[in-house]
């Protein structure tokens, strides 16, 4: 394995992190989960992810109790705060209220003092930004919060939060966690040219296009069993991915990776860490083989030419 800076901070994390978005909790046997997770840390993946909307607070439970095992210092790990964890008015958002409540939940749940990163889940736009930023900075002098990240934020909403972080002198963002992979790459236009420019990296979720980029959905095939887009819980965002357009791309990105004798995955994860503002690419697995599988992406080189032959397919 190997590791990058997280930022402008001194925090190492692994290439690859290993997330448990809809499957820890929900999909996933829990014995399955914990191999998943022992199986990425015996490769030396140090960055771990969850959030407490994640199965309502069960992934939380099983993400923690895998990593009880292993001395705290040996990794870094991420939970989340914005999305509802209930019926009422302050069950959701970024208030100071929903902040402080769910933060000590999620830590409960985990059974840890602290967690590395605390992600702004979504940007909340009826809480005043200082309110928020405030409350973590709490959180972090308070020792609970080592690192205070978002996602899926603008580059507008970024700066906005830099901004009012120095004026107040308040722990600043460090990290920003977006989807981004060959098949969706909003983020190179103005994200990661302010993030450059003011010491935040990207832990980036679904590199591999919620499974799209494995290459095994064809055209005018059916749905393998026990995939992604064959489960009703876990499919809800794969539509769009699964179009003629889309998996004939992947076709002929399919044949670029076997000319480097590499997987289609690794293919896609090693494009994505050619990125030097991309800390780590999160990967979603429910099987122990399928960490090992993407964490050889690390290894892969790709050529300039065989860049060039990827951006004239993604175009």
């Amino acid at each position: 394995m190997k590791y990058r800076r997280l930022g402008r901070t001194g925090l190492k994390v692994s290439e690859i992190s290993l997330g448990s978005w809809l499957t820890y909790g929900n999909s996933t046997e829990k014995n399955k989960a914990v191999s998943t997770i022992e199986a990425a840390y015996s490769l030396g993946i140090n960055s771990f992810d969850t959030a407490n909307v994640y199965a309502r607070g069960e992934a939380e439970k099983i993400v923690g109790e895998a990593l009880r095992r292993y001395p705290r210092e040996s990794y870094v790990l991420a939970t989340k705060v914005f999305g509802a964890m209930g019926d009422g008015p302050n069950d959701k958002g970024l208030s100071r209220k929903h902040i402080f409540e769910q933060l000590h939940g999620s830590l409960k749940r985990l059974q840890l003092d602290y967690v590395d990163i605390y992600y702004c889940h979504r940007f909340d736009t009826e809480t005043p930004i200082d309110e928020t930023l405030r409350a973590l900075d709490d959180m972090v002098r308070q020792s609970k919060v080592l690192y205070v990240g978002v996602s899926e934020w603008t580059a507008q909403q970024i700066q906005a939060a830099l901004g009012t972080a120095d004026r107040y002198l308040l722990d600043r963002i460090v990290v920003n966690q977006p989807n981004y992979s060959m098949l969706h790459r909003n983020i190179e236009k103005e994200i990661i040219p302010v993030s450059s420019q003011s010491g935040i990296s990207q832990i980036v979720f679904s590199p591999l296009a919620q499974g799209v980029l494995t290459g095994k959905y064809k055209r005018g095939g059916d749905l393998p069993d026990e995939s992604r887009a064959s489960d009703p819980k876990a499919n809800m965002f794969m539509e769009r991915l699964l179009s003629d357009e889309v998996l004939l791309k992947v076709e002929q990105l399919e044949k670029t990776a076997k000319e480097l004798d590499i997987s289609l995955s690794q293919l896609a994860i090693a494009w994505i860490l050619r990125q030097p503002n991309v800390a780590s690419a999160l990967i979603g697995a429910s099987r122990p083989e399928q960490v090992e599988e993407n964490a050889k992406a690390v290894e892969a080189h790709l050529p300039d030419e065989i860049l060039k032959k990827i951006d004239t397919i993604l175009q």
